[in-house]
């Protein structure tokens, strides 16, 4: 009997030590796989283990790992390639758009005709809009290749948005859209990228101009949160959801558009670690940043 009890306990506390040690291996595989699935090292998970399925689950978690890997590389590679390709075709188009207008500009200035005034004012209107996409899509490839060519400085943003409002007065007089401006008197410098912030303000104007129903109201707030809200029937909960994906406008409401004005103050955003956000309710998109 004795010797039964003896067996008994010495079984328990093997069984006990076999425990422990799978897992002490479970925990290791566990912090091998974090590590390896950064997808930057070639290395592959180690045990040290014995036990054939803890070395049969590692070999398993090795084999997802190199899948991983050469997805990741093929991904990579490929948005590497994309991004020469968009660079280098928008910087093409660009040299013989800029003939083009200087060509158009001279045109202007010679006799003619009522009628073919008409028709080099509607050339010299879709030659502006191509730069404009051209520009969109050679800025975009350059900014999301993670360069950043300028060094943070003490902005004032709500001088850039007063700024921006008047620049785009005559745009949104011509759409009939008289904007609700709401400006805090507390000066709200923040230590930035000038032209991010520039070119977030811009590009939130733009999107409004072409998804407002007629309406805008413009807000920033003591606290640094700039608010852009507008009605806009057309959009949808799952469009906004949407509207910072590169390449994504709503079909109904573009207006010739890239669908990379919001990606890019995104990006830009991001890079300033300035949260965004978007959201539609009863009818109304308002989209925020926060500096």
């Amino acid at each position: 009997m004795t010797y039964l009890l003896c067996l008994s306990v010495l079984v328990n506390i093997l069984l006990i030590i076999r425990i422990i040690f799978i897992r002490y291996s479970i925990k290791q595989l566990r912090i091998e796989y974090d590590e390896r699935a950064t997808l930057r090292s070639n290395t592959l998970i180690r045990v040290s283990s014995i036990d054939p399925l803890i070395m049969a689950l590692a070999s398993s978690m090795n084999k997802t790992l190199k899948l991983l890997r050469e997805a990741y590389n093929r991904y990579e590679h490929g948005d590497m390639e994309i991004k020469a390709a968009i660079t280098n075709i928008s910087h093409d188009i660009r040299t013989p758009l800029t003939a083009i207008s200087g060509y158009l500009e001279l045109a202007k200035k010679q006799d003619k005709s009522p009628e073919l005034s008409k028709y080099l004012e509607i050339i010299e209107g879709r030659t502006e809009h191509m730069k404009k996409l051209t520009e969109e899509l050679f800025e975009y490839s350059v900014i999301t290749g993670g360069e950043i060519t300028e060094e943070k400085k003490a902005v004032n943003v709500g001088q850039v948005l007063e700024d921006c409002i008047m620049d785009y007065y005559a745009a949104l007089s011509a759409r009939g859209i008289t904007p609700e401006v709401n400006i805090t008197e507390e000066k709200i410098v923040r230590n930035l990228y000038p032209t991010y912030v520039e070119r977030i303000i811009n590009n939130l104007m733009s999107n409004a101009l072409k998804y407002s129903d007629g309406d805008l109201y413009i807000s920033l707030s003591d606290e640094g949160e700039l608010r852009f809200a507008n009605s806009a029937a057309k959009l949808s909960s799952v469009d906004v959801n949407k509207l910072f994906d590169r390449f994504f406008s709503v079909e109904n409401a573009k207006r010739g558009s890239t669908g990379l004005g919001l990606s890019i103050v995104k990006v830009f955003a991001d890079r300033m670690d300035c949260p965004i956000n978007a959201n539609y309710e009863d009818g109304k998109l308002a989209i925020s940043v926060s500096f």
